[in-house]
């Protein structure tokens, strides 16, 4: 192993060190974001640049880390920020730490991905060859595959990064601002006829229906995708 792949080793370690002596289990839970949810906003408006940086930071550890907890974080991203910047501030961050992982498994994981998942990677490159970049746009928009599995996955393709960043921003946008619009409700709720409002109930609609209507899309895609290419 060359010295930029220890130092590059030594550095994940101590990331990953670091979050399990802090314990995020503690704090990326809806318990304990709403107990201090009234400060977190006092905060954001106090210092909304200071903030919004912190947040995403810790949005961008937490998914290159492959730590359960995004789904909170894009919750919590509405809750704060509201539906526009808390749509792009997370869905960005969640871009960036996929980014990371993924050149990650790309730089130093490829050997044991590929031991421990050869029939799944051959599938993955297979593909990927045969779609390109639309098979990561589909696997974001549809998320049959695990996120963390799928940073390591297309890391051992031949995609580029650029092309890996941007279809995921896409593949991921519509998922994550139905997560932060129903963040924004759940923030509004102080009793339990808050359960009931519009707002909300819309919010779990959405969420119950975006994966069949993402499938659909997904189908006129590829069909337009077809006939581009037969033409």
């Amino acid at each position: 192993m060359s010295k930029g792949k220890i130092a590059v080793v030594i550095a994940i370690l101590l990331v990953v060190g670091l979050l399990i002596y802090i314990g995020p289990e503690k704090y990326l839970n809806l318990e304990y974001i709403k107990s201090r949810l009234g400060q977190l906003i006092a905060f954001r408006e106090e210092k909304p640049l200071l903030t919004g940086l912190i947040f995403s930071s810790i949005y961008i550890a937490v998914t290159a880390a492959s730590i359960p907890g995004a789904l909170v974080l894009t919750l919590c991203s509405g809750a704060i920020f509201g539906f526009i910047w808390g749509s792009i501030i997370a869905l960005v961050s969640a871009t960036i730490g996929a980014t990371i992982a993924f050149l990650v498994a790309r730089y130093l994981f490829d050997d044991w991905v590929q031991a421990k998942m050869g029939q799944r990677v051959a599938k993955i490159r297979e593909n990927f060859r045969a779609e390109g970049a639309l098979y990561l746009f589909s696997m974001r928009l549809v998320p049959v595959i695990p996120f963390f599995a799928i940073n390591l996955l297309m890391g051992l393709t031949s995609i580029k990064t650029v092309t890996y960043f941007f279809a995921s921003l896409l593949g991921m946008a519509p998922g994550s601002m139905v997560f932060v619009n129903a963040g924004t409700q759940l923030a509004k709720i102080d009793s339990l006829k808050g359960l009931l409002s519009p707002g909300l109930i819309a919010s779990f609609v959405l969420l119950a229906i975006f994966p069949y209507l993402a499938k659909y899309v997904l189908t006129l895609i590829k069909n337009k995708a077809i006939k581009n290419r037969a033409s």
